[in-house]
């Protein structure tokens, strides 16, 4: 009887902590559905893959799971998806296939990134807001140094990059696909 009332309680405990007072959480039961479905993945086989954890999102209600815990955890989930694509790759390709398309993608964000500054990404409309322009080019700058000259950089550093908002600023969906094919190659190299 204790072992089963043992189990009850673990399996009403909450996955994770619950934010408090007025801040915002992730929906717990989506976030609980979604690494279900991940795990079931992972272990089984199935669609979902490393950039489909990195681009999962989940709405924000009073009660929910503290974000920064969910998206730490989803971070090392992200890693898994991205190691196991990684050597299924490679055992289906070679290894030399492997590193040419890192390269590949290494040199496509090089390109993009050789842009002046202040002029790398679309901008938004002079009322429009997007990403400020300053802190985008000085993440687009380490990027660089990373892919160029070796610098330290990790998936975790641009999975965290967030940027104020500004009149006139970058268009966020460009940002946010520059970082995520970085994140792709980081996780490549590893």
């Amino acid at each position: 009887m204790n072992d089963q009332k043992t189990e009850e309680q673990q399996s009403s405990r909450a996955a994770f902590a619950v934010a408090t007072g007025r801040t915002k959480g992730y929906h717990p039961v989506a976030v609980d559905t979604f690494l279900a479905s991940a795990r079931a993945a992972f272990e089984h086989g199935g669609d979902l893959g490393a950039a489909d954890v990195r681009t999962a999102s989940f709405p924000l209600v009073k009660g929910g799971y503290v974000v920064g815990d969910v998206d730490a955890a989803l971070s090392r989930v992200e890693d898994a998806f991205a190691a196991r694509e990684r050597d299924r790759a490679v055992r289906s390709e070679g290894a030399g296939v492997w590193v040419e398309q890192a390269r590949d993608e290494a040199q496509v964000i090089l390109d993009h990134l050789a842009r002046p500054r202040r002029h790398r990404f679309a901008r938004t409309g002079a009322l429009t807001f997007g990403y400020r322009v300053d802190e985008v080019d000085h993440v687009a700058t380490r990027i660089v140094r990373y892919l160029r000259d070796g610098d330290a950089l990790s998936a975790e550093q641009l999975r965290s990059a967030a940027f104020r908002m500004q009149r006139g600023g970058y268009r966020e969906e460009q940002v946010d696909a520059l970082l995520d094919a970085a994140i792709d190659v980081i996780l490549a190299v590893r």
